[in-house]
């Protein structure tokens, strides 16, 4: 069985998507993969108490109490390496992650991040895409790497901006796709992993 572990701060809705679509889709059957582990860096971390009432592991790793970034980051890696993950996800874990744990994890770890990568890396994404007169926005499944929001896309989903938009409705309405972008994109990089084969490019 391919174990996720998925890494949050906060209330965890992405999270709840992708144990929900686990679970309606029947990930063990079809793709041999669950969602193992949640690990947060908050204890307050409201997704905590969704992951156990799914029945999920959960574990807290508090950063306050390192003394470096590097020294939290092989910790975490420790607990995570507990669930032997075929995939590690960063669904609203807001930490920068080291580039040995990014290493680490290579080829394995994901994120998905509000904008239309590559433009708007970084905060703030809604408003500066708003202010800069963009027609769509949008959300995107990305491979990470040491580079922010830079590493290979696997999947996006485009939402139009209305006229009357503000940085919170528009946040609001790519983050419903957002919960239907995460669970397929991981969906099909878990597939091709079965697989152990690239789609063959046409000619």
């Amino acid at each position: 069985m391919k174990n996720i572990v998925i890494l949050i701060s906060g209330g965890g809705s992405n999270m709840a998507a992708i144990v929900h679509a686990a679970q309606q889709q029947d990930w063990a059957t079809r793709l041999g993969a669950r969602v193992a582990a949640v690990i947060s860096n908050k204890a307050d971390a409201k997704g905590l108490v969704l992951a156990r009432a799914q029945g999920i592991a959960t574990e807290v790793l508090d950063h306050k109490q390192f003394d470096s970034r590097e020294a939290f980051d092989t910790a975490l890696a420790a607990r995570i390496d507990q669930y032997d993950p075929a995939l590690v996800v960063l669904a609203g874990f807001m930490r920068i992650l080291t580039p040995q744990f990014v290493a680490h994890y290579a080829g394995r770890l994901t994120n998905i991040h509000p904008s239309l990568l590559p433009a708007f890396t970084g905060l703030h994404t809604h408003q500066r895409a708003i202010e800069s007169g963009c027609k769509f926005a949008g959300a995107t499944v990305h491979l990470v790497t040491e580079e922010l929001d830079g590493g290979p896309i696997l999947d996006q989903a485009i939402v139009p901006i209305m006229p009357c938009d503000t940085p919170d409705t528009l946040a609001a309405r790519v983050l419903t796709q957002e919960h239907l972008l995460y669970p397929k994109a991981i969906a099909q990089l878990l597939q091709k992993t079965t697989d152990n084969v690239c789609p063959q490019q046409q000619h």
